[in-house]
């Protein structure tokens, strides 16, 4: 995540005029806490871990930070104010890693967890084919950042390690990428042959030939195998005719009918509501911020006031509890709007309800807690990305 130099400056600035009597390990706290809130404001997407320590008349500076940046406007805010320091701050990605900073998903879907460990809470997913990037490693597992710059535990069974030149490479072959919710790929060509794994919406795969009725493909770790064609698309042929349209949006959702909630699923093996929104936008060609309470501040907005009739298909609607005089607001659930006073949402599984009174479906939960409703179609603002952008 890049910030502006001017937003630093502006930082370094305030620092400068704070209260100068202060001692110095309050006034560096102050000014780890200045700079933190712009180049790392949300620790989901961003580092910048960094606490002071006292050593004698020297500050010794310790953690680790993803935004070099930031650091170097810590360094010079204290070289400014004539305050000692020792800079041990472990600076991402780490150079242990070499040259093997990138990787890609090398599983249908892997799972990406809070902590590095099998135990740990979900914290989201990636799909076959996805590039990453890699900031460290810590036992078998690696801190990686997904192309919506989500941050979290991915163990090494999941992840295909690569060079800066060999993902690059890998990004210019020729591609497939998988349609149907469900499948596999097979060891030749028939569906008698040995699976070789299973395969879900999303999956991307590097092409090898055009085989009959299959695509041979080669998975990011060498395996090769056998995909049906009536299953799969040409990666730059879909991605061509695939735009984010109300129709094809809405059409993208239903085929995930009945997908059971998986907190932290954002495949259709299971998702979470946020997930759930996120798998449409990516089979329409967009990468969207990963929670709820991150797509929220995307897109445009539309309304806050339940005023429904104003909502079009593709629209994102969010609910929650707003914010009080003592209280921020608190974004916990999004779905999509369908039309017909309808929405299509993950909630216990993938369902339809409606925020008409009379309807059978009716949510009057959610519709409670209704707090507003953001359009993504065209709108391109807050860390919305193309899909074809992972690949250039």
């Amino acid at each position: 995540m890049k910030r502006s130099p001017f937003l630093l400056l502006a930082v370094v600035l305030s620092i400068l005029v704070t209260d100068c009597t202060n001692q110095n390990d309050q006034q560096v706290s102050d000014i780890i806490r200045s700079i933190k809130t712009v180049v790392a404001p949300d620790k989901r997407v961003a580092i910048f871990d960094i606490s002071a320590e006292g050593s004698g008349s020297t500050i010794v500076l310790t953690g680790e930070t993803d935004q070099p940046e930031g650091l170097s406007v810590l360094e010079d805010s204290l070289k400014i104010r004539g305050i000692d320091f020792e800079n041990e701050v472990l600076v991402l990605p780490d150079e242990e890693l070499g040259k093997k900073t990138m990787g890609v998903a090398r599983n249908s879907v892997v799972n990406i967890r809070s902590n590095p460990r099998h135990s740990a809470e979900l914290a989201t997913q990636a799909l076959l084919g996805m590039p990453l990037k890699v900031l460290k490693k810590e036992g078998s597992w690696y801190l990686i950042q997904t192309p919506e710059d989500y941050i979290s535990w991915i163990d090494a069974g999941g992840i295909q390690l690569m060079t800066d030149a060999e993902l690059e490479e890998w990004k210019q072959t020729e591609k497939i990428i998988y349609l149907n919710n469900f499948g596999f790929s097979y060891s030749d060509r028939s569906t008698d042959s040995q699976v070789i794994s299973d395969l879900v919406m999303g999956n991307v795969l590097k092409m090898i030939s055009e085989n009959g009725n299959y695509y041979e493909v080669e998975y990011p770790d060498g395996r090769n195998a056998f995909v049906r064609k009536n299953e799969a698309m040409l990666f730059n042929v879909w991605k061509t005719m695939t735009k984010p349209t109300q129709e094809t949006l809405v059409t993208t959702s239903k085929q995930l009918m009945g997908i059971p909630y998986l907190w932290g699923g954002t495949s259709s093996k299971g998702v979470d509501c946020s997930g759930f929104t996120k798998t449409i936008y990516l089979m329409n060609g967009k990468i969207i911020p990963r929670d709820a309470s991150q797509q929220v501040f995307a897109g445009e907005f539309v309304d806050d006031s339940k005023d429904f009739e104003s909502l079009q298909p593709g629209d994102l609607i969010f609910f929650g509890t707003p914010a009080t005089a003592d209280r921020s607001r608190r974004v916990v659930h999004v779905g999509m709007w369908i039309g017909n006073n309808e929405f299509i949402h993950s909630s216990g599984r993938v369902r339809i309800s409606s925020v008409d009174p009379n309807a059978p479906n009716f949510d009057e939960f959610n519709v409670n807690r209704y707090l507003e409703s953001r359009r993504y179609i065209e709108k391109n603002e807050g860390n919305v990305i193309e899909v074809s952008d992972m690949f250039n």
